[in-house]
């Protein structure tokens, strides 16, 4: 699985699976970052090339290292989001 972040591809800003023809995002890391995401549906509806892809809430790495326009925070947090979420729930990210 993965995330299309190529302008270029019909699936911009769209979960897609591998192989795949265009520049994407591997979910599967090694890392275990993306173990779990929560999808922001930024630049979701409707989708605007070259306006932000791939963004998400995912786990921290140990150290905090930036992310590439992404929410991290560490798995046990994440966890306890994930509890309390709903598909009505609004993320303000300030």
């Amino acid at each position: 699985m993965g995330w299309c972040d190529d302008a270029r591809s019909k699936h911009y800003n769209r979960l897609i699976r591998f192989p795949f023809n265009y520049g994407a995002e591997k979910l599967y890391r090694r890392d275990n970052i993306y173990d779990i995401i929560l999808i922001l549906n930024f630049n979701s509806n409707p989708i605007k090339r070259n306006k932000g892809s791939a963004i998400f809430i995912h786990i921290a790495k140990k150290n905090y290292q930036n992310t590439k326009g992404c929410v991290a925070v560490n798995k046990r947090n994440l966890k306890k989001i994930v509890k309390n979420i709903n598909k009505n729930t609004i993320v303000h990210i300030n």
